[in-house]
């Protein structure tokens, strides 16, 4: 992948991070809790996808794009440990409202992420596009 390439994989893919936090609000405003806890996910799947492409790391699977941001941004200090356990969380609620029977999350659940993920975001932006 050429160097352009990659760049606008980075862009396309943190593009993608927050149009999926855009929808969250509008989630929220008609109670799908459960599909606001899949955008809050996937906005910050997509952001830590674009990060690791930044460093040419292409996980195949979501644990996989887990463990790489674990491996190179969490444990090495360049991202705090809550933004990792956010992460974590929030995959695993995503997980269990896609896939298992009788998970129905409520406001109480979904909306005390929505900062902490607009953080993480943000957090990862300024890794992307300010050069720390």
């Amino acid at each position: 992948m050429s160097d352009q390439e990659r760049e606008d994989l980075i862009r396309y893919r943190f593009n993608k991070a927050d149009e999926a936090l855009e929808h969250v609000q509008m989630l929220i405003e008609n109670k799908a809790w459960n599909i606001a806890i899949n955008r809050l996910y996937y906005s910050c799947y997509y952001a830590v996808s674009a990060l690791l492409a930044s460093i040419e790391i292409y996980p195949k699977f979501h644990s996989g794009t887990g463990q790489m941001f674990r491996l190179h941004y969490i444990k090495t200090g360049k991202v705090g440990d809550n933004f990792g356990e956010l992460y974590t969380s929030l995959f695993e609620m995503r997980q269990d409202s896609d896939y298992e029977d009788f998970v129905d999350y409520e406001e109480a659940d979904v909306t005390p992420l929505v900062e902490p993920t607009k953080a993480f975001v943000n957090e990862i932006r300024t890794l992307l596009f300010q050069g720390n």
